[in-house]
């Protein structure tokens, strides 16, 4: 890991720590004490089991796309890897932009082909953005009109946050069916965006767009032919997002508030994907904190137990995807070359 990468690290978790202070300075020590110490401890250990379940179920995402009959056979920890990996990269760079490139670099380490891995993890990512965009457009469904007549102000953030989904899956889906116009547009688009740069370093950003482009339709043929492989991979996904969505209401439990609604609480926690999905910073740190204080406030009795719930989902949901890609990172597989020749040699 770089000094950069390190550097970035440390600023987060700075930037988190500053954040919870302040939300913190004046609610009284002892009602928060009293509040930790009356913690439901089941509750809190099945938040923490939801979300390792639900990087668990995005390997198996990753491997049902990845895997091949004449491929050899990939090791778990090879798969769990990759989802802490992005973890930890979307977690220090803006807009997490640096997820994607982290797994590449984790699949190249298990001596899968470049060109194959960015493929399989461009796919991953458009049903990842079209899941989220469905349990999205459900859940305003269910209760959007709530949200929006209670809190206006984040109603025009949640929106903005499905608009820039929809645009992203859009593209996408163009390169899948508008291959060649897909191609020059964004060749139009690009050069007028990168005129100021010198000719050398423009030719290569334009070069880059369109190898990435050309992998992801390549990709795209082989897909659209397993079609079971996309809906199994679909079907997961949704399983590894309610996972996820299911910790800040194991947290709530964990807070003794028994009475919510579970269908509220996942609303919410959807809602909040979609704001932070808008903000540059980082984790969409402080927008996250927020938007948990603003949609949560109504469920939890009282200020002490609210700012602790919102520094225990945080934790599970952003700081601990943070550690364990630290070790992921660190904790690279045993490939042999000898498995990697011995398949190569079958397929011949």
């Amino acid at each position: 890991m770089s000094r950069k990468n390190i550097f970035a690290i440390f600023v987060m978790l700075g930037l988190g720590l500053g954040i919870f202070w302040w939300e913190a300075r004046n609610i009284n020590f002892e009602s928060l004490i009293t509040t930790i110490q009356n913690l439901n401890y089941f509750w809190l250990f099945i938040a923490f089991v939801s979300i390792l379940l639900s990087y668990g179920v995005e390997a198996m995402v990753l491997h049902t796309l990845l895997k091949k009959k004449e491929d050899r056979k990939f090791g778990w920890w090879e798969m769990y890897r990759i989802p802490l990996i992005q973890a930890l990269f979307n977690a220090i760079t803006p807009f997490s932009s640096g997820g994607q490139p982290a797994q590449l670099v984790g699949l190249m380490q298990s001596k899968i082909d470049g060109g194959r891995a960015s493929s399989v993890l461009l796919m991953k990512f458009i049903i990842y953005q079209t899941m989220v965009l469905i349990n999205f457009i459900i859940a305003m469904l269910v209760s959007f009109r709530s949200v929006a007549q209670h809190f206006s102000g984040l109603a025009t953030l949640i929106v903005f946050g499905m608009v820039i989904h929809l645009v992203t899956i859009s593209f996408l889906l163009m390169v899948m069916y508008y291959y060649d116009f897909t191609k020059k547009m964004v060749q139009v688009v690009l050069k007028p965006i990168l005129f100021f740069l010198k000719k050398e370093k423009r030719d290569r950003i334009l070069q880059s767009a369109i190898k990435s482009i050309d992998s992801f339709y390549k990709e795209s043929l082989v897909l659209k032919k397993e079609k079971k492989k996309v809906i199994k991979a679909a079907l997961l996904t949704v399983v590894q997002l309610f996972l996820y969505y299911f910790v800040v209401y194991f947290v709530l439990l964990a807070l003794n508030c028994d009475h919510v609604s579970i269908v509220d609480v996942l609303v919410m926690h959807i809602m909040i994907v979609m704001i932070v999905s808008i903000f540059p910073i980082p984790g969409g740190s402080g927008g996250a904190e927020f938007s948990f204080k603003t949609l949560f406030a109504g469920f939890v009795p009282s200020t002490s137990a609210l700012i602790l719930g919102m520094f225990l989902w945080r934790f599970i949901t952003y700081y601990l995807g943070m550690f364990l890609g630290i070790i992921a990172v660190s904790k690279k597989p045993r490939i042999s070359k000898h498995q990697v020749v011995s398949k190569s040699m079958e397929r011949k």
